[in-house]
């Protein structure tokens, strides 16, 4: 196995915030990373180190001669009055690479990244081809090692599994080796052979695991049982050795004065374990229902909504009750957002109303929204006045807490009080959200993309609270982890106007896959009229996947003629002709293999029309 990467005693500090030290991280060949921890364990940071964007601390960092590597950041950057061929254009200057292959690469990783319009300004994209154009990007240059943090923030759930096929294929964009940074536990899961996270719970700063995510988690809970049971026997013996040193002088004088630097040193291990093993925190998520026994919280019936001519959604009918655990599903753009405003409005004197239809809510039913652009936030302001707006305790569940109290319940240190809020992480920020709805008593959650950014461990406790919560709950979101362990039924949007309801977001899937495949199987004569259409429109044009098909077709003809005679020289064997079954066998495959070169052939000869009307030259 080679090694392209080698990190030996990483270590990294930023002023009195001390985020790791000593680790060690070795990339191979073929190599699928990914990286967990609790926000602030250094992740991004690290991720920076290996690329050369910031220097360590302590520790170096070795890679083989030649070895590249390309950055995805979580923020995009672009050229925004520029075109999406052009930002891939530009991020081949200086490859050293044949305009035309520079054309070629970039046509070819579009076709497979879907976009519905390659020469559309950056600036008119959404969130979720914003995010695609910039994994493209990053994959365009095609280097040795690949890495991302948080790739998988602002794709819808088709886009995720678009970007776990691009990760896992064998194409020449996909990369050699990756190391990315991600919260999402399906998408781990399905995308990576190894797992690594950072933890001031572990003794050598991160525990690294061979294999999927659910086998980490086997090894994990092994570790940390390990390392209880470790302090549990020195805390055993330790006892015995104070008791020991407890005695008086004389006593101790028979003794060696190694045991008595054994015990030292036994009581600092000692501490060290505890220390790990105390530094295991989550954050404490607890949502407020206001314990309404309604039946009917909200009723919806035949809303819909339209924007610029386009139908988001219409006849729509919804009912939450306490309980209900309801999914939004579809692309980028298809509606779910505005449906949640729709819904959080009802309400409200002064909101977003649906076109069409009527909603009917309980009498004073309260509504608390989750808003995935964060808008509520100041950036301004400090921690502690995004905390506790008025003075320095907060009301919850009618009893006052502390600021300080209350800061820690959510996992923030108190020197952190002062910070102004533009300065936090994104994990940071959707921690001070989650704490403002806390304080508010709901019969109704509305929670858009409250998972971007969260890491793991508070993903487990807001999992739990809302299993928890006794009120009804409207989420969008494209954890599928999270949709399978919430969610009793989902909504699915099919971008045209259309929803359906569906038990879950698998059925929802393999619906637009068939709904997809039902696309490409249309009747002769449509198929014809797309034909004809196709050559009056690109006539004396070759499209690149045309190019492509007519560089490799000969091959592909002169390989057929090998099979042809290949099959034909069995037929005229003297034992097949007396074996009826191979004979049978033998026939049918020559017979496929004659029509496949046949049509090689009409397709070589189209190909080689638009050829001569001078496309290629």
């Amino acid at each position: 196995m080679s090694h392209l990467l080698t990190c030996q005693g990483i270590g990294k500090s930023f002023g009195a915030q001390h985020l790791f030290s000593n680790i060690n991280l070795v990339i191979n060949d073929n190599d699928r990373i990914g990286m967990i921890g609790p926000n602030g364990s250094g992740k991004t940071t690290f991720l920076k180190l290996i690329c050369n964007r910031m220097e360590a601390d302590e520790g170096r960092i070795v890679s083989r001669r030649h070895v590249t590597t390309t950055y995805l950041a979580q923020a995009d950057q672009f050229d925004e009055q520029a075109s999406v061929v052009e930002n891939l254009l530009a991020a081949l200057d200086g490859s050293g690479l044949e305009d035309i292959e520079c054309h070629n690469r970039v046509q070819s990783l579009l076709s497979r990244a879907e976009f519905p319009d390659s020469e559309m300004a950056v600036h008119h994209l959404s969130g979720g081809w914003r995010k695609r154009l910039a994994i493209c990007r990053s994959l365009i240059v095609q280097a040795d090692i690949l890495v991302m943090d948080e790739p998988t923030n602002h794709l819808d759930i088709e886009g995720v599994i678009w970007l776990e096929k691009m990760l896992s294929s064998s194409l020449p964009e996909s990369p050699n080796a990756f190391i990315l940074v991600s919260h999402d536990r399906r998408f781990l899961e399905s995308t990576v052979n190894r797992i690594v996270e950072l933890s001031s719970v572990y003794p050598e700063g991160s525990l690294q695991v061979a294999g999927g995510y659910s086998t980490f988690l086997a090894a994990r809970v092994d570790f940390l049982q390990q390392q209880q049971q470790l302090e549990e026997r020195l805390a055993n013996k330790m006892r015995r050795e104070s008791e020991w040193l407890s005695r008086g002088p004389k006593a101790r004088a028979t003794k060696a004065q190694y045991r008595i630097d054994e015990a030292h040193k036994l009581q600092e291990h000692l501490s060290q374990v505890k220390g790990r093993n105390r530094s295991i925190k989550q954050v404490k998520i607890d949502f407020d229902s206001t314990g309404r026994k309604t039946k009917k919280l909200l009723d919806g019936a035949g809303i819909g909504k339209s924007y610029g001519g386009r139908v988001l959604f219409a006849d729509l009918d919804i009912i939450l009750s306490p309980g209900s655990r309801l999914g939004l599903l579809g692309r980028n753009g298809c509606g779910k957002s505005t449906l949640m405003n729709i819904l959080s409005a009802s309400v409200q004197a002064d909101g977003e109303l649906p076109d069409t239809g009527t909603i009917k809510t309980a009498p004073d039913v309260r509504i608390v929204t989750f808003d995935q652009k964060r808008e509520r936030i100041n950036p301004e302001i400090t921690l502690r006045r995004a905390l506790a707006q008025d003075g320095d305790s907060i009301m919850f569940r009618e009893h006052s807490t502390h600021v300080v109290t209350w800061a820690q319940r959510f996992l923030f240190r108190p020197d952190q009080l002062e910070t102004p809020v533009g300065q936090l992480s994104g994990g940071e920020q959707a921690r001070i959200l989650i704490a403002e709805l806390m304080r508010q008593p709901a019969d109704i959650l509305l929670l858009d993309e409250p998972t971007n950014d969260l890491d793991i461990p508070s993903l487990d406790v807001l999992e739990e609270s809302l299993l928890d919560f006794p009120g009804a709950l409207v989420l969008v979101t494209h954890d599928r982890f999270l949709l399978d362990s919430i969610c009793d039924q989902v909504i699915g949007f099919d971008g045209k106007g259309g929803t359906i309801y569906y038990a879950d977001y698998k059925q929802w899937l393999a619906d637009l896959n068939r709904q997809e495949q039902s696309k490409e199987s249309v009747s002769p004569g449509v198929a014809k009229q797309q034909e004809k259409n196709t050559k009056k429109n690109f006539a004396g044009k070759l499209s690149y996947m045309d190019q492509r098909e007519y560089e490799q077709i000969e091959e592909q003809i002169q390989n057929g003629e090998e099979e042809k005679d290949r099959l034909q020289a069995i037929m005229d064997a003297p034992e097949t002709a007396a074996d009826s079954k191979k004979l049978e066998e033998t026939w049918a495959a020559l017979e496929n293999a004659r029509q496949l070169v046949e049509q090689l052939y009409e397709r070589w000869e189209e190909l080689e029309e638009k050829k001569e009307s001078g496309s290629l030259k």
